[in-house]
């Protein structure tokens, strides 16, 4: 039977609440792509019951198996590279000479938001053990949230099959960072213990996250509305450092939220920095 218009617009809506995703009616495709499987499982006729089913019955379980299969998770090691050439190059080099001067000259917090399946989280943890040679002494943490179940036991898991580490990871960060297991590769005992993943919508408040010297939040905030995209920004503000940095997608500007980001520019990467409210605008 094909997707009709009340189906597409009975989905949209579930998932738009769910997790901010959103799916208008060029998305059918999709729809169907993703959900007939869990459409037969869920013993529904139409998407629009499949939607209705989650929303009268509040199943949680029913909940996140929609979840995981609408979001995305596309990732790679180091996707899109200039935002790393800038962490390695620019904004840790200029964090650490900063902590040099403050009381935690050897703490680090980064948070990896819609971290996926874990790569950009361990490719950060690359970065950092190629960069700063006795990181075992520093205080380093680094925290990867994603609004998947699935996607989150997979980071948690730090296992990678060859075609994934072909996708970014060189022969040489293979042997420094990683383990041969069988038909793949894991993440080193020492690399993991650096690292910690959690669920985390977006979209809610951002219960005992800490506060960050760098947030990665790439390519998450295209789908939202344009109200809760701004919603984000500004809360991810609260979670950062003075002097923090934040980096957002390739295709992403946060020009339009307002004065709250100072956009730097490294080679061919932006990326931003919060600014300090001034007295008139505080009041």
């Amino acid at each position: 039977m094909p997707i009709t218009k009340d189906d597409i617009e009975a989905v949209g809506s579930l998932v738009l609440d769910l997790c901010g995703i959103v799916l208008d009616e060029t998305k059918g495709y999709l729809i169907e792509s993703r959900l007939a499987p869990l459409l037969r499982a869920a013993g529904a006729s139409t998407y629009y019951e499949l939607a209705q089913k989650a929303r009268t019955q509040r199943d949680e379980s029913l909940h996140r198996r929609i979840i995981d299969a609408i979001t995305t998770n596309e990732t790679l090691f180091f996707r899109d590279a200039a935002p790393f050439e800038a962490l390695r190059h620019k904004t840790l080099p200029e964090l650490i000479d900063a902590k040099a001067k403050s009381t935690t000259p050897r703490r680090l917090r980064i948070w990896s938001a819609a971290c996926s399946t874990g790569q950009e989280a361990y490719s950060i943890v690359m970065v950092l053990r190629e960069l700063i040679p006795d990181l075992p002494k520093w205080d380093v943490q680094i925290l990867g949230t994603d609004v998947s179940d699935a996607a989150v036991q997979a980071a948690s898991r730090g296992y990678f099959t060859n075609f994934e580490m072909e996708r970014g990871v060189s022969a040489g960060a293979r042997q420094n960072h990683f383990v041969r297991d069988a038909a793949g590769w894991r993440v080193r005992d020492d690399v993991r213990a650096l690292t910690s993943f959690r669920k985390l919508n977006l979209l809610e408040p951002f219960p005992n996250v800490g506060t960050f010297d760098v947030i990665f939040c790439r390519n998450v905030a295209i789908y939202f509305t344009a109200a809760a995209r701004k919603s984000l920004f500004l809360r991810l503000k609260q979670q950062l450092y003075a002097g923090g940095y934040l980096f957002v997608g390739s295709s992403e500007s946060l020009l339009d939220i307002g004065p709250e980001f100072a956009p730097k520019h490294h080679c061919r990467s932006v990326f931003y920095q919060p600014r300090p409210l001034s007295p008139t605008s505080s009041k």
